[in-house]
C-alpha cells in the first residue's frame, strides 16, 4: 500500500508509516495542484493538512485512492461529494488540537489586556514607553463566549481559573445544559451588552458568516473587547476597523481572517489591534498528536478496514455496507434537515424504523442521523464516531424504535425532532437500490430529492404564488433544477421543496419572504 504525504508532517506520524510492514510512504510537499494530480494515481492513501487541495478533478485522477487523513479538524479543501461519490474515506482528527486552540484564545485575551506585542515591539525600537502601554486585568471581567463547543468549553474553564465571570451563547444547545457546566445562558443580546471580553468557537455557517458586524458592534459595551480564533469572515473585518479606531472597541485580536492570508489590510494599521498567523492550532504538541492520530487512522484502515474519524461514511461492516449505506446516507440528510428547520434548541429525536430494514443493527443508521444533525451546528468536528457523543453532552435524548410492517414502503425512516418550540417530522425511504427521498415535511407529502442547494417554502395554497416565486429568482439569475410540492388541502396550505443550481443569497431570500402569501422561507443545504 502507497501513502502521499503531501502537507508537512510531524517526523511522528512519518515514523508510524516507514515501521508498519506493508506500506510505503512518500513525503512530497508543494506540489502544484497539476504535479498533484499528475502522481495521485499511484496511491491508495493520501494525508494533508489545509495547504492542499483536493479538488474533484484530482479525486477523478485518483484510481487506487481509498482514504485521505487530514492531520487536524478543517476539511474545507477537500471535495467532500466526490470523494462520496467514489467511495473514498475522508477521516480527520478532531481531539488533536482543542487544547491548543483554547490556549491560543487566552494568550490572545492576555496579550490584548496587556498590550505585550505593542510594547515588546517599543522596546526593541529602544523605547521605554510605560504609560502609554497601561492595560487592564481580566480579573472579575465578563467574557463572552460565543459557542460552547469542546474549544469554547475549555476557553470557559481557563477563564474562570483567571477568576473571569463567563456568560455563553449557544442556540443549539439547551440552557439547562450550560448550567450543568456551571457556566450561565445568555441571549445573543444580553452577552453583547454585558461582556468585557468577547470570544467567538463556532464554525463558519451560513448563519455565522457575518455575524460580529457593524449592527451587533454598536450593541456591545463600550470599550469591550473582541477575539476570533474560530474562522475567518464571522467577523466583518471592515466593520471592526471601524469600531476599534472610533473607540466603540477598546481591541480586537484576530487569529483567523475572511482571505489567507490577508496581506495589509486596514487593520495592520490600528495601535489597538493584534493578530496571528492562524496560529490556533500550531503547537509542537498538537501537530505531533494529529499526525500520530492520522497516521495510525489511516494504517488501520487501510490493513484492517477499521473505520474512525469518519466524516463521510459511517462504520458499517463490508458484508453489510451495500445493504445499509444507501440508508446511512438517507438517514444523515434527514438529520441535516431537520437542524436546518428548528429555531431553538433540539431536545429530543425519536427514529423510528420500519419494514425489512429492521432485521438489521440499525445503530450505524441512528449515528449517521446524528453526525447529519450535528453538522449544520459544528461542520468538521463531528463525525461517525463522535456524533452520538455530542449529543449526549447537549442534552439531547435520543429513542430509537423498530416496526417490521411498513404500510406503502417496503423500508421507511421517520424522524421526529422535539424542541422547546414544537415537534417537526420528516419520513423518507430508498428508491431503487440507492435514490434517497423525502417523503414526508410534517402534514405535507411528496417526493423530494435530498441533495445539492434547496429552498424550503411555506405558502398560502392560492394561484399565483408558485409563479412569482419562480420570476423572483428568474430575475435574479438563479436556475431552479427541481421542484416538489407538498399540500395541505384542509388549511389550503403548500410546502415547496425547490432546488437550485447555486446557494441563493440572503438578499433573494428577503424578496422571496416579502412575496404575497409566502409564510416562511428557508436555505436547506445537503
Amino acid at each position: 500500500m502507497k501513502v502521499l504525504v503531501s502537507d508537512p508532517l510531524s517526523d511522528v506520524g512519518v515514523k508510524i508509516f516507514e515501521e508498519t510492514p506493508d506500506i510505503e510512504v512518500d513525503v512530497i510537499t508543494d506540489l502544484t495542484p497539476e504535479d498533484l494530480e499528475s502522481i495521485i494515481g499511484q496511491y491508495n492513501a493520501l494525508v494533508i493538512r489545509s495547504a492542499t487541495k483536493v479538488t474533484a478533478e484530482i479525486v477523478e485522477a485518483a484510481h487506487k485512492l481509498k482514504v485521505i487523513g487530514r492531520a487536524g479538524i478543517g476539511l474545507d479543501n477537500v471535495d467532500i461529494p466526490a470523494t462520496s461519490k467514489k467511495g473514498i474515506v475522508v477521516m480527520n482528527t478532531p481531539e488533536g488540537n482543542i487544547i491548543t486552540a483554547a490556549e491560543h484564545t487566552i494568550a490572545m485575551i492576555m496579550a490584548l489586556s496587556r498590550n505585550i506585542p505593542q510594547a515588546t515591539a517599543s522596546l526593541k525600537q529602544g523605547k521605554w514607553e510605560k504609560k502609554k502601554f497601561q492595560g487592564w486585568e481580566v480579573f472579575d471581567k465578563t467574557l463572552g463566549v460565543i459557542g460552547i463547543g469542546r474549544i469554547g468549553h475549555l476557553v470557559a474553564e481557563r477563564a474562570k481559573g483567571m477568576k473571569m465571570k463567563v456568560v455563553v451563547y449557544d442556540p443549539y444547545i439547551k440552557p439547562d445544559s450550560i448550567e450543568k457546566l456551571d457556566l450561565e445562558p445568555v441571549s445573543f443580546d444580553e452577552l453583547l451588552k454585558r461582556s468585557d471580553y468577547i470570544t467567538i468557537h463556532t464554525p463558519s455557517t451560513d448563519e455565522t458568516i457575518n455575524m460580529i458586524n457593524k449592527k451587533t458592534i454598536a450593541r456591545m459595551k463600550k470599550g469591550a473587547m473582541l477575539i476570533n480564533c474560530a474562522r475567518g469572515g464571522i467577523v466583518n473585518e471592515d466593520d471592526l476597523y471601524d469600531a476599534l479606531k472610533s473607540g466603540q472597541l477598546a481591541g480586537g485580536a484576530l487569529d483567523v481572517f475572511s482571505s489567507e492570508p490577508p496581506g495589509k489590510i486596514k487593520l495592520m494599521t490600528l495601535p489597538n489591534f493584534i493578530c496571528t498567523p492562524h496560529l490556533g492550532a500550531s503547537t509542537r504538541e498538537a501537530q505531533e498528536k494529529v499526525a500520530k492520530d492520522v497516521a495510525e487512522q489511516i494504517v488501520d484502515y487501510l490493513l484492517y478496514g477499521s473505520v474512525r474519524n469518519a466524516v463521510n461514511v459511517p462504520s458499517i461492516s463490508p458484508e453489510l455496507m451495500t445493504t445499509l449505506r444507501p440508508y446511512a446516507i438517507l438517514a444523515e440528510r434527514i438529520g441535516s434537515f431537520q437542524t436546518q428547520i428548528v429555531d431553538s434548541p433540539i431536545l429530543e429525536i425519536e427514529v423510528n424504523y420500519f419494514g425489512k430494514i429492521t432485521e438489521y443493527d440499525v445503530t450505524p443508521l441512528t449515528t449517521s442521523m446524528l453526525k447529519g444533525l450535528l453538522t449544520p451546528i459544528l461542520k468538521d468536528e463531528v463525525n461517525f464516531v463522535n456524533a452520538p457523543l455530542i449529543a449526549t453532552e447537549r442534552g439531547i435524548k435520543v429513542v430509537e424504535s423498530k416496526i417490521k410492517t411498513a404500510e406503502d414502503y417496503s423500508n421507511l425512516i421517520t424522524i421526529k425532532v422535539r424542541t422547546s418550540a414544537g415537534r417537526n417530522v420528516v419520513s423518507g425511504t430508498i428508491f431503487g437500490n440507492n435514490l434517497p427521498r423525502i417523503l414526508r415535511i410534517n402534514n405535507f407529502y411528496l417526493e423530494a430529492i435530498p441533495e445539492g442547494h434547496n429552498l424550503l417554502i411555506n405558502n398560502l395554497d392560492t394561484p399565483g404564488v408558485i409563479g412569482s416565486i419562480t420570476s423572483t429568482l428568474g430575475s435574479h439569475a438563479v436556475n431552479i433544477g427541481r421542484m416538489q410540492v407538498g399540500e395541505e388541502k384542509e388549511k389550503k396550505q403548500n410546502v415547496i421543496f425547490l432546488a437550485t443550481d447555486a446557494s441563493v443569497s440572503d438578499e433573494i431570500l428577503e424578496k422571496l419572504r416579502g412575496l404575497e402569501n409566502v409564510f416562511s422561507i428557508r436555505r436547506i443545504e445537503l
